[in-house]
């Protein structure tokens, strides 16, 4: 049973223990000298790396408070098994991102070494069989895959996303305004479901993205890493899994295969952002290959505001996947 109270709890701690974290963070991330340039600013100031240490942190002091909450308080009841698998699996991402923001775009980390180690984040999940083996294909038919399911499409789902809203990056706010609207409505489907497990999951990356995004919107302080945007899309994979609702999270990703094309014809090795002007807009770079680069060619826009127009599109697919999934329309 859902307890308003508890939900609240999380949502406090977790959001609480981000913003109190983060501005540490920035602080030794300058000391240590571990920052990058803000390639979307004219004079290309140096940025805090690895935002995702302190949503790794609120997240789970958020999951930990959960679990205090059902076993010592008993306010709510949440199947640990579950609960625990769907948190190894993120952390896990959250820990192998935090190894390629070391040593990856610094030493090199090939492209299918990046796509093939979240694969085995998704063991936790594998192990305990979550979900259901019937899938929802939108607009086709509704597949039983059987062990299929456990053994391929649960790894699959896991890097799948990950490495997504790795794609779609490089701009400040935008990892994580796209994280915020596309979490909301996954715990908005789950709320009408009652699934509690996943609604507190949710809720506690929820609290902590929606914390570390008051550091991370124009102008920047810090950058996500990969330790966030690899855990953010392994955080959505995992909840849609456990919740049932793959249809829906594919849905919600169509921005990413919009990216993945663009990416996929420059054989992924075009950039987000693009070349800053004394003026303070953006124009594409010549090459192309991402969504980002095609917004800037329509027009003479400002960083702030292509990442604007990037969330609304996002806004725009949430709540129209609302809408068609209500309508049984899907």
């Amino acid at each position: 049973m859902l307890n308003i109270l508890a939900v609240l709890l999380v949502f406090i701690v977790s959001f609480g223990v981000t913003l109190i974290i983060t501005p540490f963070i920035i602080n030794r991330m300058h000391l240590r000298g571990i920052t990058g340039k803000d390639m979307n600013k004219f004079d290309k100031p140096q940025i805090a790396e690895m935002g995702g240490i302190g949503v790794i942190f609120g997240f789970s002091i958020g999951i930990i408070t959960s679990i205090f909450v059902s076993t010592y308080i008993g306010i709510i009841e949440i199947n640990l098994t579950v609960f625990m698998a769907m948190f190894m699996t993120v952390i896990l991402i959250g820990f192998i991102g935090l190894v390629d923001d070391l040593i990856g775009w610094r030493k090199g980390i090939r492209q299918w070494q990046h796509a093939l180690f979240p694969v085995f984040a998704a063991l936790p999940l594998m192990a305990i069989s979550v979900g259901s083996s019937y899938m929802s294909i939108p607009f086709i038919a509704i597949v039983n895959l059987g062990i299929f399911y456990s053994l391929i499409m649960i790894p699959l789902g896991i890097t799948g996303a990950s490495n997504a809203f790795n794609m779609l990056a490089g701009m400040n706010g935008l990892e994580a305004g796209l994280g915020i609207l596309i979490i909301s409505t996954i715990l908005y489907f789950n709320l009408m479901a009652g699934n509690v497990e996943v609604i507190f999951f949710l809720i506690a990356m929820l609290a902590a993205i929606i914390a570390f995004l008051k550091f991370n919107w124009f102008p920047a302080k810090i950058f996500p890493g990969d330790s966030l945007t690899l855990m953010l899309g392994a955080t959505i994979a995992t909840s849609v899994i456990v919740g049932n609702i793959e249809k829906i999270g594919v849905l919600l990703m169509a921005l990413f295969f919009v990216e993945l094309g663009f990416k996929a014809k420059h054989k992924f090795q075009s950039h987000c952002f693009g070349l800053p002007q004394k003026d303070g807009t953006l124009k594409a770079r010549p090459e192309g290959g991402s969504l980002t680069q095609w917004i800037m060619k329509q027009g003479s826009f400002t960083e702030k505001q292509v990442t604007g127009i990037i969330l609304g599109i996002q806004g725009i697919i949430c709540v129209s996947t609302i809408i068609l999934i209500n309508a049984g329309l899907v």
